[in-house]
């Protein structure tokens, strides 16, 4: 409606002038009048204001035409429980002042990207049935001394007004990304518009100037809890911290089903078998494979979506798009032996762990073996440590057996191999015994880093030494098919044992 009224208004002052323009009137001071006051209004809507002017941050809060509840938020049961209570503060704020508890002023959601944090506070707005408005941390930055304090103001106000207008008691700002907004003092050199934003964020969560008939909740969310001054995480200011994390197995589970409750999925469709296979993926990462394997199937004009479409639009999630780029026939068949070899040494190390390999560039991947843990881990040992660091080897050493020599293909393989070596030592698992990495040189890292890979390098020779014969053959049927599954993979293993 407003947007109607603006161009019936622009519509008129048109016609005015071209009326003008026919009388002879000079238009030069009107056009230049009304110039200044656009470019004044535009300041003020796409900049936030000038200093002294009232910004339009937050300006109409959420409204969503379908509101989120925590029924979709799925995979954070913990989070979900830590943040209902720490809301039964404002939903019960009767029976708290009745007990003399101080009111809760804020919230830190924490976790890595995609976890589903704004989520979270889209729904925390629901459940609590408050005036909601959200903003970025960088809305708040300006290169203008006072007006990311302003802003600050600016959206507690507007807050507070909304509240009283729709007869509400509470109100909720959510603030995204606030790291940038709450980063530590001090650390911007370059001018001081950080530090009185901030300065004026610690004001306002004070409650120095707050009214007794509203009672505002900010809910603050950040992957870099490190980087946050300290004065916004002491005790009231943000009463509560809850950390958002990637989610487990089960996790991953409620989440694909959220996400694919409204795809046609085929009645063979395994979602527990992608939940174990996606370790490591978090709630955007999902999301986006329940949509890849939709995409994928409407390419081939499947009306369901398959096992097929979900388990390659993991990879695909995982990895990238495929490459249409062909190798040479000589490098083609180095990849496979490389390929075979991880294959081998995984399957011997985990039995039934691989899931599949492949030739198959995707990304910057030329081939790859996938990998199916049984669970997920968080706590490693050292022979698991190890282990993994010999399935990284396996490719060079196959390439070196079968081949004579290596390639640059191992590059991404002994990086992770040195970076598996470094925990193990940075963990007091090496023979140093318990260090300080601080404490290490260099060189004595990288001594330590090299004697235990060259250690797990002869352990992998020993290994592959038998499986030569498997190593060719597998390597043949990966040039011939491009891919090749588990399940192939173990006759073929078994095929050798029976034939030694």
């Amino acid at each position: 409606m407003f947007k109607d009224f603006k161009e019936i208004v622009a519509g008129a002052a048109l016609g005015l002038l071209i009326f003008l323009s026919l009388k002879g009137v000079d238009l030069t001071p009107i056009i230049l009048l009304a110039g200044m006051g656009f470019f004044t209004y535009w300041v003020i809507e796409k900049k936030g204001g000038l200093p002294g002017l009232p910004a339009t941050l937050g300006g109409k809060g959420y409204e969503p035409s379908v509101k989120v509840t925590f029924a979709d938020v799925g995979g954070q049961a913990t989070a979900v429980q830590e943040l209902k209570e720490a809301l039964e503060f404002l939903l019960r704020s009767d029976e708290v002042a009745a007990m003399g508890i101080r009111p809760l002023k804020g919230i830190l959601l924490s976790g890595p990207p995609g976890t589903g944090k704004t989520l979270l506070a889209k729904a925390a707005a629901t459940y609590t049935d408050a005036v909601f408005l959200e903003a970025s941390g960088s809305e708040f930055i300006e290169m203008y001394a006072g007006v990311g304090a302003q802003r600050v103001r600016t959206i507690f106000n507007r807050a507070r007004e909304l509240a009283r207008r729709r007869q509400k008691k509470r109100a909720i700002i959510f603030i995204d990304e606030l790291e940038v907004l709450g980063g530590k003092r001090g650390s911007h050199t370059s001018h001081l518009e950080y530090d009185q934003t901030l300065n004026q964020l610690l004001v306002e969560m004070d409650g120095l100037k707050s009214s007794q008939d509203v009672q505002i909740l900010v809910i603050g969310a950040t992957n870099r809890p490190d980087l946050l001054d300290p004065a916004l995480l002491r005790p009231g200011r943000f009463d509560r911290q809850v950390k958002v994390d990637l989610p487990d197995k089960e996790g991953r589970l409620a989440i694909l089903k959220l996400h694919t409750a409204n795809k046609p999925l085929a009645p063979e469709v395994d979602l527990e078998a992608v939940a174990r296979e996606t370790f490591g993926f978090s709630g955007a990462h999902l999301e986006s494979v329940a949509n890849e394997a939709a995409i994928l199937a409407l390419r081939e004009k499947s009306p369901l979506i398959t096992q097929k479409h979900l388990m390659e639009a993991v990879d695909k999630v995982m990895l990238g798009e495929k490459l249409g780029r062909k190798p040479a026939d000589d490098e083609l068949y180095r990849l496979a032996i490389h390929e075979a070899g991880h294959a081998i040494v995984g399957e011997l190390l985990r039995p039934r762990s691989i899931s599949h390999v492949t030739i198959t560039s995707r990304g910057q991947a030329l081939g790859y073996t996938r990998q199916k843990p049984e669970n997920d881990m968080y706590l490693y040992t050292r022979d698991y440590l190890e282990a993994q660091m010999d399935i990284c080897l396996a490719g060079a050493v196959a390439e070196d057996m079968i081949l004579g020599n290596r390639s640059t293909g191992s590059l991404n393989d002994f990086k992770e191999a040195i970076r598996l070596a470094r925990v193990i030592i940075t963990a007091g698992l090496s023979d140093l015994g318990v260090v300080a990495e601080e404490n290490l040189t260099k060189e004595q890292m990288h001594n330590a880093s090299s004697a235990i890979i060259n250690q797990e390098e002869k352990k992998v020779m020993v290994l592959l030494r038998p499986y030569q014969e498997t190593l060719k053959v597998l390597a043949t049927r990966l040039v011939e098919k491009e891919t090749v599954t588990g399940r192939e993979l173990r006759a073929l293993l078994q095929d050798n044992a029976l034939a030694s």
